[in-house]
């Protein structure tokens, strides 16, 4: 009889910690799903060609997706076929905030930009420890996208369309 009692509640005990298990599962799907929907930065993906750029060059830039926490570009402007402007860009999740990280070959450190605003198809990130540019924006409309880099009275809006 003792045996029995004892083979029930180990049973029970079983059951009720894969039920918890369960629900843990599905909760933390469901809290996946949601993060994944409204911090998707897919739009940024793909080649980019500047619309609004000076006679005689040409600005581009190219993103790709490293996880769903991290979104990885280069931008660089040409002009007569040669490479006159480089940085690497990276959009890396930090917390609850996405930060924009910018490294030019000149300068031994990358520069971080602190994530202040985000949405579906727009971020903001700012770093107010340097002169120029302290707030970087980027959004999209329609199929273009769109950057500004910004500083006290001075801003550079970039547009670009998709290269196919």
């Amino acid at each position: 009889m003792i045996r029995k009692i004892y083979v029930l509640c180990v049973a029970i005990l079983f059951l009720s910690c894969n039920e918890t298990k369960k629900e843990n599962v599905q909760t933390d799907l469901k809290s996946t799903t949601t993060v994944e929907e409204f911090e998707n930065f897919d739009w940024l993906l793909g080649k980019w060609k500047r619309l609004n750029e000076e006679e005689g060059k040409a600005t581009f830039e190219h993103w790709e997706k490293i996880s769903k926490t991290e979104y990885s570009g280069i931008g660089f402007t040409m002009q007569n076929a040669d490479t006159i402007k480089q940085e690497n860009i990276g959009l890396v999740k930090v917390g609850k905030q996405w930060d924009l990280v910018v490294k030019v070959p000149e300068e031994t450190q990358s520069v971080t930009f602190k994530g202040v605003a985000h949405a579906a198809d727009q971020f903001t990130c700012e770093n107010n420890t340097i002169d120029f540019p302290n707030k970087i924006k980027y959004w999209k409309h329609g199929d273009n996208m769109h950057a500004m880099v910004s500083g006290g009275e001075m801003k550079i809006q970039f547009e670009f369309e998709k290269i196919k």
